[in-house]
């Protein structure tokens, strides 16, 4: 797996106040982990982005999830009760996958979080 580019921006500590959500809560946060829960619109997106050291974990909670993957390229759909898990640092683009709100949980460690925003292709 290659690494992302020199030029991507630098690591933010969160990266919430890029994206707009129907709904954001956080489960549980300890040094290394947390787990939050989003609910997002048919429209809505969590943009182009990768981890420098965590892993993340989807699980859809209600509705459709679809996740663009490089690096390799790859497309995952999700339904209720279903996973899938990112590896620190594969860009990764989160979207609605069907014509109502999605639900999910996103489990995120075990490492330093951050959040690196890339450019849509």
């Amino acid at each position: 797996m290659s690494t992302p580019r020199a030029h991507t921006p630098k690591p933010l500590p969160d990266g919430g106040h890029l994206f707009e959500v129907e709904h954001r809560t956080e489960h549980a946060s300890r040094p290394g982990f947390r787990i939050s829960e989003l609910k997002i619109s048919p429209t809505q997106k969590v943009p182009w982005h990768f981890h420098t050291n965590v892993q993340d974990t989807f699980y859809v909670i209600e509705g459709s999830l679809r996740l663009f993957l490089r690096e390799p390229k790859q497309e995952v759909r999700l339904g209720p009760a279903e996973s899938y898990a990112v590896a620190a640092k594969r860009p990764h683009l989160v979207t609605n996958g069907g014509p109502t709100s999605t639900t999910f949980l996103v489990l995120q460690g075990i490492g330093e979080y951050d959040f690196v925003p890339l450019v849509e292709k």
